[in-house]
Protein backbone atom coordinates (compact mmCIF):
# COMPACT_ATOMS: atom_id res chain seq x y z
CA UNK A 1 0.00 0.00 0.00
CA UNK A 2 1.03 3.93 -0.57
CA UNK A 3 -0.07 6.53 1.02
CA UNK A 4 -0.33 10.43 0.25
CA UNK A 5 -1.26 13.00 2.35
CA UNK A 6 -2.22 16.53 0.70
CA UNK A 7 -2.25 19.47 3.59
CA UNK A 8 -3.93 22.20 2.08
CA UNK A 9 -3.09 24.42 4.57
CA UNK A 10 -5.60 27.12 6.07
CA UNK A 11 -8.31 25.95 2.79
CA UNK A 12 -11.34 26.08 5.46
CA UNK A 13 -12.54 28.96 6.79
CA UNK A 14 -16.06 30.97 7.62
CA UNK A 15 -19.64 31.72 5.60
CA UNK A 16 -18.59 35.00 3.40
CA UNK A 17 -21.50 37.44 3.42
CA UNK A 18 -20.44 38.96 0.48
CA UNK A 19 -20.08 35.68 -1.33
CA UNK A 20 -23.91 34.76 -0.43
CA UNK A 21 -22.35 33.30 2.91
CA UNK A 22 -20.41 30.70 1.09
CA UNK A 23 -16.27 29.82 2.25
CA UNK A 24 -13.76 29.82 -0.16
CA UNK A 25 -14.05 26.05 -0.40
CA UNK A 26 -17.88 26.41 -1.54
CA UNK A 27 -16.88 29.11 -3.79
CA UNK A 28 -13.95 27.27 -5.74
CA UNK A 29 -15.04 25.10 -9.14
CA UNK A 30 -13.45 21.31 -7.88
CA UNK A 31 -14.51 18.98 -10.20
CA UNK A 32 -11.76 16.43 -8.98
CA UNK A 33 -12.45 16.94 -5.55
CA UNK A 34 -15.68 16.30 -6.44
CA UNK A 35 -15.25 13.22 -8.21
CA UNK A 36 -13.23 11.68 -4.84
CA UNK A 37 -15.63 12.97 -2.58
CA UNK A 38 -18.35 10.93 -3.71
CA UNK A 39 -16.52 8.36 -3.94
CA UNK A 40 -14.35 8.72 -0.58
CA UNK A 41 -14.84 9.28 3.52
CA UNK A 42 -15.73 12.56 4.15
CA UNK A 43 -16.07 13.88 7.66
CA UNK A 44 -14.85 16.53 10.00
CA UNK A 45 -11.60 16.75 12.42
CA UNK A 46 -10.75 18.58 15.83
CA UNK A 47 -6.62 19.25 14.81
CA UNK A 48 -6.37 21.69 17.33
CA UNK A 49 -6.95 20.64 21.22
CA UNK A 50 -8.33 23.28 23.26
CA UNK A 51 -6.43 25.89 24.75
CA UNK A 52 -3.72 25.53 22.17
CA UNK A 53 -2.50 28.01 19.81
CA UNK A 54 -3.62 27.33 16.40
CA UNK A 55 -0.68 27.27 14.68
CA UNK A 56 0.55 24.76 11.50
CA UNK A 57 3.05 23.79 14.30
CA UNK A 58 0.22 22.44 16.37
CA UNK A 59 -2.59 21.35 13.49
CA UNK A 60 0.46 19.86 10.97
CA UNK A 61 1.62 17.82 13.91
CA UNK A 62 -2.07 16.27 14.31
CA UNK A 63 -2.88 16.27 10.59
CA UNK A 64 0.44 14.01 10.92
CA UNK A 65 -0.53 11.61 13.65
CA UNK A 66 1.47 13.15 16.73
CA UNK A 67 -0.68 14.05 19.67
CA UNK A 68 0.14 18.11 19.78
CA UNK A 69 -0.28 18.47 23.67
CA UNK A 70 2.34 16.13 23.99
CA UNK A 71 4.81 16.87 21.08
CA UNK A 72 4.45 20.22 20.98
CA UNK A 73 7.40 21.81 20.02
CA UNK A 74 7.87 25.65 20.25
CA UNK A 75 7.95 26.87 16.08
CA UNK A 76 10.71 28.87 16.06
CA UNK A 77 13.00 25.94 16.79
CA UNK A 78 10.94 24.35 14.28
CA UNK A 79 11.84 26.63 11.59
CA UNK A 80 15.34 27.14 12.95
CA UNK A 81 16.07 22.80 12.84
CA UNK A 82 14.80 23.04 9.03
CA UNK A 83 16.96 26.21 8.34
CA UNK A 84 19.88 23.93 9.62
CA UNK A 85 20.32 26.66 12.84
CA UNK A 86 20.92 24.87 16.16
CA UNK A 87 19.38 26.08 19.48
CA UNK A 88 21.69 24.55 22.60
CA UNK A 89 21.44 25.11 26.43
CA UNK A 90 21.60 29.26 27.53
CA UNK A 91 20.00 29.85 23.79
CA UNK A 92 16.38 31.41 22.50
CA UNK A 93 15.21 31.48 19.07
CA UNK A 94 12.40 33.58 17.49
CA UNK A 95 10.67 33.74 14.37
CA UNK A 96 12.44 37.23 13.01
CA UNK A 97 9.67 38.36 10.25
CA UNK A 98 10.25 41.21 7.84
CA UNK A 99 7.06 43.56 7.97
CA UNK A 100 5.54 46.72 7.24
CA UNK A 101 4.64 49.31 9.33
CA UNK A 102 3.11 52.86 8.06
CA UNK A 103 2.40 55.42 10.51
CA UNK A 104 3.30 52.89 13.60
CA UNK A 105 1.26 50.93 11.97
CA UNK A 106 1.66 47.01 10.79
CA UNK A 107 -0.54 46.87 7.47
CA UNK A 108 1.61 44.24 5.69
CA UNK A 109 2.90 41.16 7.64
CA UNK A 110 5.48 39.68 4.76
CA UNK A 111 6.22 43.45 3.38
CA UNK A 112 4.32 42.41 0.38
CA UNK A 113 5.61 38.47 0.49
CA UNK A 114 8.95 39.89 -0.16
CA UNK A 115 11.97 37.88 -2.28
CA UNK A 116 14.36 35.36 -0.51
CA UNK A 117 17.02 37.58 -2.31
CA UNK A 118 15.68 40.47 -1.24
CA UNK A 119 15.61 39.83 2.15
CA UNK A 120 19.27 38.05 2.56
CA UNK A 121 20.87 41.47 1.91
CA UNK A 122 18.27 42.51 4.68
CA UNK A 123 19.32 39.96 7.20
CA UNK A 124 22.67 40.27 6.22
CA UNK A 125 22.68 44.35 7.24
CA UNK A 126 20.70 43.59 10.86
CA UNK A 127 23.38 41.31 11.69
CA UNK A 128 26.12 44.12 11.10
CA UNK A 129 23.99 46.93 12.84
CA UNK A 130 21.92 44.95 15.60
CA UNK A 131 23.93 41.67 15.73
CA UNK A 132 26.66 40.98 17.83
CA UNK A 133 28.08 37.46 19.70
CA UNK A 134 25.17 36.77 21.62
CA UNK A 135 22.26 38.01 18.69
CA UNK A 136 22.14 36.88 15.34
CA UNK A 137 20.10 36.60 12.81
CA UNK A 138 19.50 33.85 10.33
CA UNK A 139 17.68 33.79 6.78
CA UNK A 140 15.08 32.09 5.91
CA UNK A 141 12.44 32.32 2.97
CA UNK A 142 10.92 35.33 1.71
CA UNK A 143 9.75 37.36 4.86
CA UNK A 144 10.37 34.06 7.63
CA UNK A 145 13.32 34.73 9.40
CA UNK A 146 15.09 33.32 12.95
CA UNK A 147 16.85 35.60 15.50
CA UNK A 148 18.81 33.78 18.03
CA UNK A 149 20.09 35.05 21.54
CA UNK A 150 22.42 34.05 24.14
CA UNK A 151 22.32 34.26 27.67
CA UNK A 152 18.82 35.97 27.81
CA UNK A 153 16.69 32.80 28.45
CA UNK A 154 14.55 35.50 30.46
CA UNK A 155 13.11 36.26 27.07
CA UNK A 156 11.53 32.91 26.07
CA UNK A 157 9.00 34.48 28.82
CA UNK A 158 7.95 37.50 27.14
CA UNK A 159 4.77 37.27 26.06
CA UNK A 160 4.75 38.29 22.01
CA UNK A 161 2.05 38.58 19.26
CA UNK A 162 2.41 37.01 15.86
CA UNK A 163 2.14 39.52 13.19
CA UNK A 164 -1.15 37.97 11.46
CA UNK A 165 -2.72 38.92 14.85
CA UNK A 166 -1.86 42.52 14.12
CA UNK A 167 -4.36 43.60 10.96
CA UNK A 168 -3.49 47.44 10.36
CA UNK A 169 -3.20 48.17 14.18
CA UNK A 170 -0.66 50.37 16.16
CA UNK A 171 2.43 48.35 17.55
CA UNK A 172 2.63 50.30 20.59
CA UNK A 173 -0.27 48.43 21.64
CA UNK A 174 1.63 44.62 20.39
CA UNK A 175 5.45 44.96 21.18
CA UNK A 176 6.82 42.39 23.63
CA UNK A 177 5.87 42.45 27.44
CA UNK A 178 7.15 41.21 30.56
CA UNK A 179 10.21 39.13 31.50
CA UNK A 180 13.25 39.96 28.63
CA UNK A 181 10.78 42.02 26.67
CA UNK A 182 12.87 44.85 26.74
CA UNK A 183 15.54 43.27 24.62
CA UNK A 184 12.58 42.05 21.93
CA UNK A 185 11.65 45.85 22.19
CA UNK A 186 14.60 46.86 21.10
CA UNK A 187 15.48 45.02 18.51
CA UNK A 188 12.40 45.54 17.04
CA UNK A 189 12.10 49.77 17.41
CA UNK A 190 15.77 50.28 16.52
CA UNK A 191 15.39 47.60 13.42
CA UNK A 192 13.32 50.42 11.74
CA UNK A 193 16.40 52.73 11.18
CA UNK A 194 18.19 50.06 9.77
CA UNK A 195 16.06 48.87 6.99
CA UNK A 196 14.29 52.11 6.08
CA UNK A 197 16.76 53.54 3.75
CA UNK A 198 18.74 50.19 2.92
CA UNK A 199 18.92 50.04 -1.25
CA UNK A 200 16.60 47.01 -1.47
CA UNK A 201 13.40 49.20 0.38
CA UNK A 202 14.15 52.02 -1.90
CA UNK A 203 13.91 50.34 -4.93
CA UNK A 204 11.21 48.67 -3.56
CA UNK A 205 9.19 51.77 -2.67
CA UNK A 206 10.12 52.96 -6.29
CA UNK A 207 8.46 49.94 -7.79
CA UNK A 208 5.22 50.83 -5.73
CA UNK A 209 6.24 47.53 -3.49
CA UNK A 210 6.00 47.84 0.23
CA UNK A 211 9.30 47.92 2.03
CA UNK A 212 10.31 45.38 4.38
CA UNK A 213 11.01 48.51 7.63
CA UNK A 214 11.06 46.59 10.60
CA UNK A 215 11.34 43.14 12.18
CA UNK A 216 9.08 41.44 14.35
CA UNK A 217 9.98 39.16 17.41
CA UNK A 218 7.47 36.15 18.15
CA UNK A 219 7.16 32.09 18.50
CA UNK A 220 9.61 31.90 20.90
CA UNK A 221 12.03 28.58 22.01
CA UNK A 222 14.46 27.28 23.29
CA UNK A 223 16.19 23.74 22.52
CA UNK A 224 14.21 21.16 21.92
CA UNK A 225 14.58 17.25 21.37
CA UNK A 226 13.18 15.47 18.04
CA UNK A 227 10.14 13.78 18.08
CA UNK A 228 9.95 10.18 17.56
CA UNK A 229 10.22 9.14 14.22
CA UNK A 230 7.52 8.37 12.01
CA UNK A 231 8.48 5.23 10.65
CA UNK A 232 9.42 4.08 14.57
CA UNK A 233 5.28 5.15 15.37
CA UNK A 234 3.78 4.15 11.77
CA UNK A 235 6.00 1.52 10.45
CA UNK A 236 5.97 3.55 6.93
CA UNK A 237 8.95 5.25 5.43
CA UNK A 238 7.82 8.90 4.54
CA UNK A 239 8.75 12.05 2.58
CA UNK A 240 7.54 15.84 2.67
CA UNK A 241 7.37 18.21 0.02
CA UNK A 242 6.53 21.50 1.38
CA UNK A 243 8.23 25.76 0.73
CA UNK A 244 8.02 26.60 4.05
CA UNK A 245 10.10 25.81 6.79
CA UNK A 246 7.68 24.51 9.55
CA UNK A 247 6.83 22.02 7.71
CA UNK A 248 10.48 21.16 6.54
CA UNK A 249 11.54 21.31 10.18
CA UNK A 250 8.78 19.20 11.45
CA UNK A 251 9.24 16.55 8.44
CA UNK A 252 13.18 16.66 9.75
CA UNK A 253 12.40 16.33 13.23
CA UNK A 254 10.42 12.76 12.31
CA UNK A 255 12.84 11.28 10.06
CA UNK A 256 11.20 12.09 6.74
CA UNK A 257 13.28 12.99 3.84
CA UNK A 258 12.50 16.43 3.07
CA UNK A 259 12.12 16.68 -1.33
CA UNK A 260 13.76 19.65 -2.94
CA UNK A 261 11.19 20.05 -5.96
CA UNK A 262 12.14 23.13 -7.97
CA UNK A 263 9.39 25.64 -8.19
CA UNK A 264 8.01 25.05 -5.34
CA UNK A 265 6.79 28.28 -3.55
CA UNK A 266 4.68 29.06 -0.79
CA UNK A 267 2.21 31.51 -3.12
CA UNK A 268 0.24 31.53 -6.01
CA UNK A 269 3.58 31.20 -8.52
CA UNK A 270 3.73 27.60 -7.07
CA UNK A 271 4.65 25.15 -9.91
CA UNK A 272 1.79 22.53 -8.37
CA UNK A 273 1.95 20.23 -10.89
CA UNK A 274 5.86 19.90 -10.00
CA UNK A 275 4.83 19.19 -6.66
CA UNK A 276 2.67 16.68 -7.10
CA UNK A 277 4.91 15.02 -9.90
CA UNK A 278 8.03 15.00 -7.37
CA UNK A 279 5.85 13.48 -4.56
CA UNK A 280 4.24 11.02 -6.44
CA UNK A 281 7.32 9.82 -7.77
CA UNK A 282 9.10 9.60 -4.32
CA UNK A 283 6.48 6.67 -3.40
CA UNK A 284 9.07 5.00 -5.57
CA UNK A 285 11.58 4.61 -2.68
CA UNK A 286 8.96 5.53 0.23
CA UNK A 287 5.75 4.36 1.36
CA UNK A 288 4.13 7.66 1.76
CA UNK A 289 4.35 10.88 0.86
CA UNK A 290 2.86 14.59 2.39
CA UNK A 291 2.51 17.34 0.19
CA UNK A 292 1.83 20.48 1.89
CA UNK A 293 0.57 23.50 -0.13
CA UNK A 294 0.75 27.01 1.31
CA UNK A 295 -0.96 29.53 -0.98
CA UNK A 296 -4.32 29.09 0.50
CA UNK A 297 -3.05 30.19 3.82
CA UNK A 298 -1.34 33.07 2.72
CA UNK A 299 -4.30 34.42 0.59
CA UNK A 300 -6.19 34.34 4.26
CA UNK A 301 -3.56 36.33 6.21
CA UNK A 302 -3.98 38.46 3.59
CA UNK A 303 -7.41 38.75 3.31
CA UNK A 304 -7.95 37.83 -0.36
CA UNK A 305 -11.02 35.58 -1.51
CA UNK A 306 -10.11 35.53 -5.10
CA UNK A 307 -6.78 34.54 -4.61
CA UNK A 308 -7.80 31.57 -1.51
CA UNK A 309 -10.22 30.70 -4.29
CA UNK A 310 -7.66 30.53 -6.97
CA UNK A 311 -5.00 28.32 -4.61
CA UNK A 312 -8.17 26.12 -3.96
CA UNK A 313 -8.57 25.68 -7.37
CA UNK A 314 -5.16 25.20 -8.74
CA UNK A 315 -4.88 22.36 -5.91
CA UNK A 316 -7.74 20.59 -7.60
CA UNK A 317 -6.95 20.98 -11.57
CA UNK A 318 -2.77 20.64 -10.71
CA UNK A 319 -2.80 18.19 -8.09
CA UNK A 320 -6.00 15.97 -7.18
CA UNK A 321 -6.12 15.22 -10.94
CA UNK A 322 -3.11 13.68 -10.43
CA UNK A 323 -4.17 12.07 -6.76
CA UNK A 324 -7.32 10.90 -8.74
CA UNK A 325 -5.77 9.43 -11.70
CA UNK A 326 -3.65 7.03 -9.18
CA UNK A 327 -6.43 4.38 -8.96
CA UNK A 328 -5.71 1.00 -8.02
CA UNK A 329 -5.98 -1.46 -5.23
CA UNK A 330 -3.07 -0.18 -3.33
CA UNK A 331 -3.30 3.39 -2.83
CA UNK A 332 -4.63 6.31 -0.13
CA UNK A 333 -4.93 9.40 -0.06
CA UNK A 334 -5.52 11.67 3.13
CA UNK A 335 -6.92 15.45 1.96
CA UNK A 336 -7.27 18.21 4.38
CA UNK A 337 -6.53 21.54 5.73
CA UNK A 338 -4.93 21.60 8.91
CA UNK A 339 -6.60 24.85 10.31
CA UNK A 340 -8.62 27.24 8.91
CA UNK A 341 -7.51 30.58 7.92
CA UNK A 342 -10.90 32.57 7.85
CA UNK A 343 -10.58 35.35 5.21
CA UNK A 344 -12.38 37.70 7.69
CA UNK A 345 -9.73 36.90 10.78
CA UNK A 346 -6.90 37.22 8.84
CA UNK A 347 -5.33 34.69 10.88
CA UNK A 348 -5.78 30.97 11.85
CA UNK A 349 -8.50 29.50 14.05
CA UNK A 350 -8.78 26.12 16.32
CA UNK A 351 -12.32 25.24 14.08
CA UNK A 352 -12.34 21.51 13.22
CA UNK A 353 -11.47 21.02 9.65
CA UNK A 354 -13.12 18.70 6.89
CA UNK A 355 -10.64 15.64 5.61
CA UNK A 356 -11.53 13.44 2.83
CA UNK A 357 -9.96 9.91 3.10
CA UNK A 358 -10.11 8.34 -0.19
CA UNK A 359 -8.93 4.82 -2.09
CA UNK A 360 -8.37 1.49 -1.25
CA UNK A 361 -11.05 0.30 1.51
CA UNK A 362 -12.70 3.49 1.92
CA UNK A 363 -16.34 3.84 0.82
CA UNK A 364 -18.92 6.63 0.23
CA UNK A 365 -20.49 7.93 3.09
CA UNK A 366 -23.04 10.82 1.80
CA UNK A 367 -20.83 13.65 0.63
CA UNK A 368 -20.69 15.17 -2.62
CA UNK A 369 -17.88 17.89 -2.69
CA UNK A 370 -15.02 18.66 -0.34
CA UNK A 371 -16.44 21.74 1.43
CA UNK A 372 -16.89 22.32 5.65
CA UNK A 373 -20.68 21.79 5.09
CA UNK A 374 -21.00 18.53 3.29
CA UNK A 375 -18.45 17.51 5.44
CA UNK A 376 -20.28 18.08 8.65
CA UNK A 377 -22.97 16.79 7.17
CA UNK A 378 -21.71 13.49 7.53
CA UNK A 379 -21.77 13.20 10.81
CA UNK A 380 -18.32 11.69 11.13
CA UNK A 381 -16.23 13.70 13.49
CA UNK A 382 -12.81 12.29 14.74
CA UNK A 383 -11.36 14.36 17.99
CA UNK A 384 -8.45 14.08 18.51
CA UNK A 385 -7.71 14.73 15.47
CA UNK A 386 -4.86 13.00 15.02
CA UNK A 387 -6.27 9.87 15.28
CA UNK A 388 -6.62 10.62 11.42
CA UNK A 389 -3.26 9.05 10.52
CA UNK A 390 -4.15 6.02 11.91
CA UNK A 391 -7.22 5.76 9.80
CA UNK A 392 -5.45 6.17 7.01
CA UNK A 393 -3.07 3.60 7.37
CA UNK A 394 -5.06 1.05 8.99
CA UNK A 395 -8.59 1.98 8.03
Amino acid sequence: MKYCVLIIDGAAGLPLPERDGQTCLELAHTPNLEAMAEEGTLGIARTVPPGMEPSSGNACLAVLGYDPEVHHRGRAAIEARSMGVTIDEGEAAFRCSLVTVVDGKLMDYSAGHISTEETHQLIAVLNEKLGNDDIHFYPGVSYRHICKIRGREDTLLATCTQTTDIHGESIDEFLPTGPGSELLRDLILRSAAVLRDHPVNIKRRARGDKPANMIWLFWSSGPVPDLPAFKQVYGLSAAMTSAVDVLRGLAQMMGMTVLDIPGVTDGLDNDFTAQAAGALAALQEHDLVVIHIEAADEAGHAGLIDAKVEAIQRVDREIISQLHSWRGDSFRVLVMPDHPTPIQLYTHNDEPVPFMLWGAGFTANGARRFTESEAAKTGLFIDPGYNIMSQLIRG
